[in-house]
């Protein structure tokens, strides 16, 4: 119906929907072919973003244009808030105007909310947007993330990402945002496969139960604990829950066991120390308070928080620092990709642990003029035009 309507409207030759896959290294077409096979009966065709205009969109949130012998080609990224769904692709008659190229930027931004809102019906976007079929384990751990894994607002953009193990280990990340208020979780469940996914089913449903009360940071850790230890008790995870006034930009922290998160200020890169706090299931029968910490953050701060499988004895010769102050002037959602896939590299593309991270960049409250309708940072520029 879509693609009909574009090539009824535009005279195109030719419209194509490609989706991002999870992995962030590849783009699928889908079509209306493509929900017959929605149900497994063969992978999907995957496009690799590597050295393609595809990755050059993507990564830049610019459109595409090229002439061609068959007409105009152009590739807009359809994106939300930051969150690369995916790619239009259209082939028009030489020659379309300014009002035409507005129009089909217009399209895409649509196309965006389109597929935020149709995928709660269907599972055609999840199959083209996984790489491989899921166990029992990664499927429960998948649907504990949040439905997009990147957000953009005038004051901050945000991006997580999760690399799982082969035998899954229950990381998690999460995110909320409120009027005044950005709400970050991250969460290391021990354990492996079906076990460690339910542990983090309870520990994440009490989080994102407690915040949803209005608790505090101390309550919400409160009851995390509680819960993991009367659901789960011979289970426990570490964690750090954070909350960030959008105003000040000052944090508040619990540490629960967790690697200390890393700061990027001025292009230097340095740990936040934090008091460690007992880690999540652990402190019953006898409950003990959780601390709540302070930092700060400043505009241009970039901030880092990671779970231990980003540290994997196999991956030791990748310096997390460094590659965070290499990747500075990336977008979030580019960052965390390259930093998990860095580790993944180093393990042999074979991760004992999950590794869980999540990339903030910092603007400032001050900064409303940021243009995030598309979750680009800057406003969406006419395609250039490159002859073929």
């Amino acid at each position: 119906m879509i693609a009909e309507d574009l090539l009824r409207r535009f005279g195109a030759t030719r419209v194509s929907f490609l989706i991002v896959d999870l992995t962030g290294k590849a783009v699928v077409p889908l079509s209306t072919a493509s929900q017959a096979e929605a149900g497994g009966a063969r992978p999907a065709d995957r496009i690799g973003l590597f050295g393609s205009v595809y990755e050059q969109v993507v990564r830049t949130q610019r459109p595409y244009r090229e002439t061609t012998e068959q007409g105009e080609r152009l590739i807009f990224p359809v994106t939300n808030r930051g969150d690369a769904i995916g790619l239009l692709e259209f082939l028009l008659p030489a020659g379309p105007g300014q009002g035409v190229l507005d129009a089909v930027a217009e399209a895409a931004h649509i196309l965006a909310y389109i597929v935020i809102a149709n995928q709660r019906f269907t599972d055609l976007y999840t199959w083209g947007r996984r790489s491989r079929p899921l166990t029992l384990a990664a499927e429960i751990q998948q649907r504990l993330l949040p439905l997009s894994l990147t957000c953009e607002a005038a004051q901050f953009a945000l991006c997580g990402n999760l690399e799982p193990s082969e035998d899954v280990s229950g990381d998690t990340f999460d995110y909320t945002l409120e009027r005044d208020t950005l709400h970050l979780s991250l969460t290391d469940t021990m354990g492996h496969n079906v076990q460690a996914a339910l542990s983090a089913t309870v520990l994440v449903g009490a989080l994102r139960g407690a915040r949803r009360q209005g608790a505090d940071l101390m309550e919400q850790a409160r009851q995390a604990d509680q819960a993991l230890a009367d659901h789960r008790p011979h289970g426990h995870a570490t964690g750090q829950l954070v909350r960030i006034d959008l105003h000040t930009g000052q944090a508040q922290i619990v540490n629960a066991g967790h690697p200390w998160p890393l700061r990027m200020r001025g292009g230097k890169v340095e740990e936040i120390a934090l008091e460690a706090d007992q880690p999540f299931g652990l402190s019953m029968p006898i409950p003990r308070p959780y601390r709540v910490q302070g930092f700060d953050l400043r505009p241009g701060d970039r901030l880092i928080m990671f779970t231990d499988g980003m540290l994997e004895r196999r991956a030791e010769k990748v310096d997390l620092p460094a590659l965070v102050q290499d990747t500075r002037r990336l977008h979030p959602r580019e960052t965390v990709l390259t930093l998990s896939t860095a580790v993944l590299d180093a393990a042999g593309g074979h991760l004992e642990d999950d590794a869980a991270v999540m990339c903030l960049d910092w603007y400032g409250s001050q900064e409303t003029k940021r243009h995030v309708g598309s979750g680009a940072n800057i406003q969406q520029a006419s395609p250039r035009r490159t002859k073929r």
